[in-house]
């Protein structure tokens, strides 16, 4: 059983059609993409952890996963849990899944964290910033895709910032936490535990949006950080999944670096990455992380997974508009052309496009390939030169 059938799920559907597997999906949307690639579809929302346990139970299924999608991870694995398939334990995921508890986790095990605090209401907010007087980060604690993200400055009046923030809470908590700088990109991208162990890792650069600097627009692979901060940020990862009991599956990272080499994990999703970052890795590792994902929800044997011998330079990149209107045409520079791999776009002609605010503002998808470094930054840096939207 897969749960979703969104267009970046629909890759992993096909991938385990190709292995000769019966799929199942289900989520409340029967238009998404990915139904039409499976052998049958249930309307029951991914959320719904009762309503999938019963579906799965009606259907005798053999494993279930939860595939580039942080609000479907619980439900995968208290399905699992509840019907003796494989998975990690569902306290786990669901910690991993709430940014507070997370927080409250990391902290009480020794790792570095911001100064951070759960709140439920404006007041609470207000004092905590004014108390810490930096600059800092309020983001709900159980949302995804960037939505409900603001930074704030100790003197800012926020409260219509904290309001639409709560609004995509559905606990209706916010963390606030302080701003970290970070030396150079954030780390992104995937990685795979096989027995408790952390076997496989593709570490890439975040990139963010000119129209919202704390919104992800691209990660680049192979990251450009440095070997021995590298290797420091997977010690400190297995740390974590030592700490916490991970003990199989995909994982997504969002992980910083100050000054001083200090490994701050601020957010790690117990799944694979969205946006097509399996398929980026793919690209740079020759590792099908679908493949590593299926089987493992299977309860097939992952062990012949090792760290791969990573290839330059590649990236995928969120297609969006800066600005809202009506999408006239796209006009691309052949240099983009050139290092093009794949393009899919949720838009045509016509539409009306929205400004880039959160994840549910994204019109497509693209990955590139890149001649060198040099080439690679030019091209994302300049997206909006090399990838033109005409909205009128």
């Amino acid at each position: 059983m897969l749960l979703g059938g969104a267009d970046i799920q629909v890759s992993v559907i096909k991938k385990a059609k190709e292995l000769g597997h019966y799929v199942i999906t289900c989520d409340y949307l029967p238009d998404n993409p990915g139904h039409q690639f499976s052998d049958e579809y249930h309307n029951v929302s991914t959320t719904d952890m009762k309503g999938v346990l019963a579906l799965a139970k009606t259907l005798n299924i053999d494993g279930i996963l939860a595939y580039a999608s942080d609000p479907a991870a619980p439900t995968a694995a208290f399905v699992a849990e509840k019907l003796s398939l494989p998975t990690n334990p569902f306290l786990v995921v669901e910690m991993m899944s709430r940014k507070d508890l997370f927080r409250d986790f990391i902290q009480a095990n020794g790792f570095r964290v911001p100064k951070a605090k759960a709140v439920k209401t404006y007041a609470e907010a207000r004092s905590f910033i004014e108390f810490v007087n930096r600059k800092m980060i309020i983001k709900p604690v159980d949302s995804s895709g960037s939505k409900g993200v603001f930074a704030i400055e100790p003197t800012d009046d926020f409260e219509n910032k904290f309001l639409e923030s709560i609004s995509f809470s559905k606990v209706g908590i916010l963390i606030v936490e302080e701003f970290i700088y970070r030396k150079g990109f954030q780390i992104g991208g995937d990685g795979f535990i096989v027995n408790g162990q952390l076997v496989f890792r593709c570490f890439g650069d975040i990139h963010f949006s000119k129209t919202n600097p704390l919104l992800p627009c691209s990660v680049s692979v192979p990251t450009l950080h440095e070997p021995h901060v590298v290797e420091k940020v997977h010690r400190e990862v297995q740390r974590l999944f030592s700490a916490i009991g991970m003990k199989m599956g995909a994982v997504n990272f969002d992980i910083m670096v100050d000054e001083n080499d200090d490994v701050f994990i601020l957010e790690i999703g117990p799944r694979n990455g969205g946006n097509m970052i399996p398929e980026l890795t793919e690209y740079c590792t020759d590792i099908d992380m679908k493949v590593y994902s299926i089987r493992g929800a299977l309860g097939e044997d992952c062990s012949d997974l090792k760290l791969a011998t990573e290839k330059k330079y590649f990236s995928h990149y969120v297609i969006h508009s800066q600005s809202d209107g009506i999408l006239k045409g796209i006009v691309k520079t052949d240099l983009l052309s050139n290092c093009l791999l794949y393009e899919h776009k949720n838009v045509l002609p016509g539409d009306r496009v929205q400004v880039f605010k959160n994840s549910s503002n994204r019109l497509g998808i693209m990955l590139l390939k890149y001649q060198d470094e040099e080439q690679m930054k030019e091209i994302i840096d300049n997206m909006e030169v090399h990838y033109k939207l005409e909205v009128d």
